[in-house]
């Protein structure tokens, strides 16, 4: 745990990790997600010294719960997909469908 934060974030990084490790991860990848998560909320909550954009403008990681881990029967959205395909400036995005989408990112 970062320096400074409190018993609620204390809390959080043991709960997070501990679900992890439950479902198979390693010691070390539960300690870094964990980590990460707890660093992210401490962000959005104006705990932390420093903040990214992508920690106070993105989705909460709560309410996130795993939509980008590209894992499960769909994989991310089609309008997560639309987006990286706008980054990616590719061409005829905004007509593509979602397996078209996937295909031009690169899945």
């Amino acid at each position: 745990m970062p320096a400074g934060s409190n018993k609620k974030r204390e809390r959080q990084y043991e709960h997070i990790k501990a679900g992890l490790k439950d479902r198979g991860r390693s010691e070390d990848t539960a300690e870094e997600i964990a980590a990460r998560t707890v660093n992210k909320e401490r962000a959005r909550s104006g705990e932390a010294k420093q903040t990214s954009r992508s920690s106070t403008h993105d989705m909460s990681s709560s309410k996130r719960g795993g939509q980008r881990s590209h894992s499960g029967s769909q994989g991310r959205t089609r309008d997560q997909l639309y987006n990286e395909a706008k980054q990616k400036n590719v061409k005829g995005r905004s007509k593509m469908t979602k397996a078209e989408l996937e295909h031009a990112v690169g899945r």
